[in-house]
C-alpha cells in the first residue's frame, strides 16, 4: 500500500488517526491502515472486495464492543451485538453509529413517523396541547397510536382498511361450472377436487354453470360457517352416489365441507406459506373502514385537533406543509389556526393529579393556558427542527403516514440520517453504508451537504461508497482490492483522492479519473422494434399519464427520487403487462422473497387506486420477468446454488459416483436439507450457537461435523476428489474450474462469474447477500436459460445498487445481450453512465410528489441530455462527455 506522509494541510495532521492493525475480518488480509478523524473518509473497492468488512465488520463493530463494556452486563444481554472483530489492535477509535443498508421486507404498520421517531413527540403535542371538543376527556399519547389497543380505531382494529370477500372476487367467471373451477377462491389440486366430491354427495350438480345455480345454494357455497362431513366416492356422479349410499358401498374416504369465504379467510389469516397468503389474497377486496375513513384512530382521538387538523389528515400532509402548521405554535401562537375554544376551562382526565401543586399538570388547565402555551412551543419546536432536516435532504414530499415498504432504499436510508442530523452528537464516528444508493445526482447534492453539516459538527463520516461524486468530494479515500473475494481484502491506498490515479492496481482509479471504457462499445442507439403504449396511468402521483416503451431497446426511465419512477414501471407497468399476459410475474413464483400481505402487500382491494391500460404493443410480449431487489431467501439455508438451481446438477453427479451407486445414495442423499444426508447434530446448518449470556452469542463450528453440513456418510463418497461440503465452500471462479467437464453445472456458473458474482461462496447463506447481489443473481438464474427466443420484456428496478463502477459495466453487458437478443429491457435508474448507454431515455419529474408525475423529456440519451426542462440533463451530459465532470 502506497505510504502518504501527512502535512500540514492535509486532515491527519490537524486531528488525530484511526490506526488499525492485523485486521482479517472475512477476505481481509492482516490489513494494517490509519484513518483520519473528523474527515469524510470514503471507503471504495469493487463489490466483495472487504471494503465493508474493514469499516462495518471492523471498525464499528470495535467501537460498539469497547462502549458495550460499559454497559450493565444484564442490559448488555437486551442489544444486539455485532460480535468481536478478528483485529490485533485498534487505538483512537471514538464511539460509533452506524447506517446501513435496511435488508428485508418491513411491516405495513411502519411509517416515515415511526421511522424518524417523529410520531411520538406528535401524539405528545396532541395529547398535551391540542384542541379538545366540549366534554371531551382528556387523553394520553398512546391513545393517539393506531398500534396500541387505546388507540387503534375497535372497527378495523387500526389497519385503516377492512377486508371482505364477495362472489364476484371469489367467482370471476359465472359462466363455468363448479367442475370447471367456477370457484376459483377455493384450493387448487385435490384439496379442491375433494370440495366439489362432496357437493356431488350433498346431491347438488357440479356440471351447469355457476350462474343458473339458485342464489340460496351459491350463497350457501360461498358463505356458509357450516362444515359438514359426509362420505365421498372420488369420480362419482350424482346418480351414482345416490346409488352407492343406498348399496351401503364403502365411500373413498369422508370428507369435511369447507365454504369458500371460510378458506379465504382462515388461510390468510393462519397459514404459514407466503405463496398461499398471495393466491388468496387476489380475491380479498378492501375498502376504507366507515368509522375512521383510514385514519386507523377511534372517534376519540380523531375528534382531537391541532392547527385545524386531526392527527390522521395532518400525518397526511406533505412534510412541507407540515413544517409551515407547526411554526406559529413553535413560536409561541399556539391556536392560531384553531377555532375558538367551546369546552369549559379546567377539563379534566379521570383521576390524574398534579404532580405538585405549584406546578399544575398541562392535563388540567384551561386551552390556551400559559402552560399549554408552553409545551405547545417546546413540542412544535422540537417536531419542526425534525422535519426540517427531512426537508433539507429533499424529502419534503413525503407524509407521516408514508407506509415504509413503498419507500426506497435511498429514501430509508436519507431518513435514518436526518434523525442523526438533530441528534447535535459531537466527537461521533458515523459508518454509513452507501448513503447515495437510489438517489439521483440531484439529491445526492443535498446528501453530501447534510455530511458535510455532521463533520462540520466535530465527527467523523466514514462512507462505503461507489459514487464518484462522493469519492470526488471525499477527504481520504481508502481503496480495497484489487479484485473480490479471495483476490481481494487489501488496501491498495490510503489517502487524499488524487494520490489514488498513482495506484496501479486499483479498478477504482479509471473510473475516478476518466481513464476507463465502458463495456457497451459506443454504437447508434437502436431503432424501436415497435411500442409497447399505455394510457391513462393513474398510481400515486400519476394523474392519466400516457407512456411509450420502445420494444427491442433498452430503456432507462429516470427522475429524482419520488417523482413517481416506480409508479409507472414497477407498479403500472407490472400490473399491466402481468394482467395482459394472464399469468403471474415470474419473479413471484418462489415461496422464498415473496412479502406478506401483513409485511408489506396488500391483498388486491387495498392497492392504490390503479387506472391504465395497454393500448398498443402487448402481442408483441410472450413474457414478463422482473427482477427486483427482494431477498432471494429468508434463512440461511438458502443459498447461491440451491437458488440457481445449479446444486441439483452437482448431487446429480456425485449420486453417479461409483461409490454413491454401490450404497444406493440418490441425489436427495447429498441435500443438507434432507434428513438422510446431513449432520444430525446440526441438522446441516453447519454451526451451533454457543449463548455466553453477558457476551455476544458465539457462532461455533459444529462440534460432529466440524462445518460440513454432512454426516461422515455422506462425506465418504467424493467426485473428482472433492466433497459435497468442499463443492459449497468453492467460489464461483473455482468452481468454474472444477466444473470446466460438467455443461449442466458450468453454464449457470458461467453466468454468475460473467455478470460479477464470481468471489460469491456457492454455499454462502441468502441472508449474507446484498440487495444488488441477490438482484443479480435473479437476473442470472434467468440468463443461464437454455434460449434466449426473444418477446420477453424485462423490468428491473435500480440494478447498479450496490455496484462498483467496474461492476456496472459487467452488467451492462449482460443486459446489452438481453436486447440483442431479440428482448426489451426497462431498467428505473440514477446511475448516468447506464443511462448513457441505453437506447431510450424517459424522465419524470420535474420535481417529486405532486410535483412530479409528468414525462418532462423523452427520447435518446443525447436528445434528453440537453432538456432544458429536465433535472437529469446536466448529470447525463457529463456521462455523455458532452460537458467536463
Amino acid at each position: 500500500m502506497p505510504s502518504i506522509s501527512p502535512d500540514d494541510s492535509s486532515p491527519s495532521s490537524q486531528h488525530g488517526m484511526v490506526r488499525v492493525r492485523g485486521a482479517r475480518e472475512h477476505n481481509l488480509k492482516d490489513v494494517d491502515v490509519d484513518i483520519p478523524r473528523d474527515a469524510l473518509v470514503v471507503f471504495t473497492g469493487v463489490s466483495g472486495s472487504g471494503k465493508s468488512s474493514l469499516a462495518f465488520g471492523t471498525l464499528f463493530a470495535e467501537a460498539q464492543r469497547r462502549y458495550l463494556e460499559s454497559v450493565a452486563p444484564y442490559a448488555r444481554r437486551l442489544i444486539v451485538q455485532a460480535g468481536v472483530p478478528q483485529v490485533d489492535s485498534i487505538d483512537g477509535l471514538p464511539p460509533a453509529v452506524a447506517l446501513q443498508q435496511q435488508r428485508g421486507t418491513p411491516s405495513t404498520r411502519s411509517s416515515v413517523g415511526s421511522v424518524t421517531a417523529i410520531s411520538s413527540p406528535l401524539r405528545m403535542l396532541y395529547s398535551r396541547a391540542g384542541h379538545y371538543p366540549g366534554g371531551q376527556p382528556m387523553l394520553y399519547a398512546e391513545d393517539f397510536s393506531p398500534n396500541t389497543p387505546q388507540g387503534a380505531c375497535p372497527h378495523c382494529h387500526g389497519q385503516g382498511r377492512v377486508y371482505e370477500v364477495t362472489e364476484q372476487s371469489m367467482v370471476p367467471d359465472d359462466t363455468l361450472t363448479i367442475r370447471e373451477r367456477a370457484v376459483a377462491a377455493w384450493p387448487l389440486a385435490w384439496q379442491g377436487q375433494n370440495l366439489r366430491d362432496i357437493l356431488t354427495t350433498l346431491g347438488h350438480d357440479v356440471d351447469v354453470p355457476w350462474r343458473t345455480l339458485p342464489k340460496k345454494l351459491r350463497d350457501w357455497i360461498l358463505f356458509t360457517d357450516e362444515q359438514p362431513t359426509v362420505p365421498v366416492y372420488a369420480g362419482f356422479s350424482v346418480a351414482e352416489v345416490k346409488d352407492a349410499i343406498r348399496r351401503k358401498l364403502t365411500p373413498s374416504y369422508m370428507g369435511t365441507f369447507t365454504g369458500a369465504r371460510r378458506h379465504v379467510l382462515h388461510t390468510f389469516a393462519h397459514s404459514q406459506s407466503a405463496l398461499m397468503k398471495k393466491r388468496v389474497a387476489q380475491y380479498m377486496v378492501g375498502t376504507l373502514c366507515p368509522v375512521c375513513q383510514g385514519k386507523r384512530l377511534k372517534r376519540e382521538a380523531l375528534s382531537v385537533t391541532f392547527a385545524g387538523h386531526d392527527i390522521g389528515s395532518l400525518s397526511q400532509l406533505p412534510l412541507t406543509v407540515l413544517a409551515e402548521l407547526l411554526r406559529p405554535a413553535a413560536e409561541g401562537r399556539l391556536g392560531e389556526r384553531d377555532p375558538a375554544p367551546d369546552a369549559p376551562a379546567g377539563r379534566t382526565r379521570g383521576k390524574r393529579p398534579a404532580a405538585h401543586a405549584a406546578a399544575p399538570d398541562v392535563h388540567r388547565t384551561p386551552w390556551l393556558s400559559e402552560e399549554k402555551v408552553i409545551a405547545a412551543q417546546r413540542l412544535a419546536g422540537d417536531l419542526r427542527k425534525r422535519v426540517l432536516a427531512l426537508i433539507e435532504l429533499g424529502l419534503g414530499y413525503l407524509s407521516l403516514d408514508r407506509s415504509t415498504p413503498t419507500l426506497s432504499p435511498g429514501e430509508l436510508q436519507r431518513l435514518r440520517l436526518a434523525s442523526q442530523l438533530s441528534s447535535q452528537l459531537f466527537g461521533v464516528v458515523y459508518v454509513l453504508d452507501e448513503p447515495s444508493a437510489g438517489l439521483h445526482p440531484a439529491d445526492g447534492e443535498a446528501l453530501l451537504a447534510a455530511l458535510q453539516g455532521l463533520k462540520a459538527a466535530g465527527n467523523s463520516l466514514f462512507v462505503v461508497e461507489h459514487d464518484l461524486a462522493t469519492m470526488r468530494r471525499a477527504d481520504w479515500l481508502v481503496d480495497v482490492g484489487p479484485a473480490a473475494g479471495e483476490q481481494g481484502g487489501e488496501v491498495l491506498y490510503s489517502g487524499p483522492p488524487a494520490g489514488l490515479a498513482q495506484v496501479q492496481r486499483s479498478q477504482t482509479r479509471h473510473y475516478l479519473f476518466g481513464s476507463a471504457k465502458s463495456a457497451v462499445p459506443a454504437r447508434a442507439p437502436r431503432p424501436p422494434q415497435g411500442w409497447l403504449r399505455l394510457e391513462g396511468i393513474t398510481r400515486n402521483n400519476l394523474h392519466g399519464l400516457d407512456a411509450a416503451f420502445p420494444l427491442g431497446c433498452m430503456t432507462a426511465v429516470t427522475g429524482v427520487s419520488g417523482s413517481g419512477k416506480s409508479s409507472l414501471v414497477s407498479q403500472a407497468l407490472l400490473e399491466l403487462v402481468s394482467a395482459h399476459l394472464g399469468r403471474p410475474l415470474v419473479a413471484g413464483d418462489d415461496d422464498e422473497g415473496l412479502p406478506l400481505p401483513d409485511d408489506g402487500e396488500a391483498p388486491a382491494g387495498d392497492a392504490a387506486t390503479l387506472g391504465g391500460r395497454i393500448a398498443a404493443g402487448g402481442e408483441h410480449l410472450r413474457r414478463l420477468v422482473q427482477v427486483d431487489q427482494k431477498p432471494i431467501g429468508r434463512t440461511p439455508r438458502s443459498n447461491l446454488a440451491t437458488y440457481t438451481g445449479l446444486f441439483d446438477g452437482v448431487r446429480k453427479l456425485f449420486a453417479a459416483t461409483p461409490a454413491a451407486r454401490k450404497r444406493r445414495y440418490d441425489a436427495g442423499r447429498f441435500s443438507f436439507n434432507v434428513a438422510k444426508g446431513r449432520c444430525a447434530t446440526c441438522e446441516g446448518e453447519g454451526f451451533v450457537s454457543v449463548e455466553l449470556l453477558f457476551m455476544p452469542s458465539v457462532y461455533a463450528p459444529c462440534p460432529a461435523c466440524h462445518g460440513a453440513r454432512y454426516n461422515a456418510e455422506t462425506l465418504e463418497v467424493r467426485w473428482n476428489g472433492l466433497t459435497v461440503a468442499d463443492v459449497l465452500g468453492l467460489t464461483v471462479d473455482a468452481a468454474c474450474d472444477a466444473f470446466a467437464d460438467e455443461p449442466q453445472v458450468l453454464r449457470p456458473l458461467a453466468v454468475l462469474r460473467d455478470i460479477g458474482l464470481g468471489y460469491l461462496r456457492l454455499g454462502q447463506p441468502a441472508t449474507e447477500l446484498s440487495g444488488g447481489e441477490a438482484q443479480r443473481i435473479k437476473l442470472a438464474t434467468e440468463l443461464q436459460r437454455p434460449t434466449q427466443r426473444g418477446g420477453t420484456l424485462y423490468v428491473l428496478d435500480e440494478p447498479t445498487t450496490g455496484l462498483h463502477p467496474a461492476d456496472v459495466d459487467r452488467l451492462l453487458a449482460q443486459l446489452d445481450g438481453l436486447v440483442a437478443a431479440g428482448n426489451t429491457v426497462v431498467v428505473v435508474e440514477h446511475e448516468m453512465r447506464v443511462v448513457a448507454a441505453c437506447d431510450w431515455v424517459m424522465d419524470i419529474g420535474p420535481g417529486a410528489g405532486e410535483e412530479g408525475g409528468r414525462i418532462v423529456a423523452q427520447g435518446m440519451p443525447a436528445v434528453v441530455a440537453v432538456a432544458g426542462s429536465s433535472r437529469t440533463a446536466p448529470y447525463l451530459s457529463r456521462a455523455l462527455g458532452l460537458v467536463a465532470p
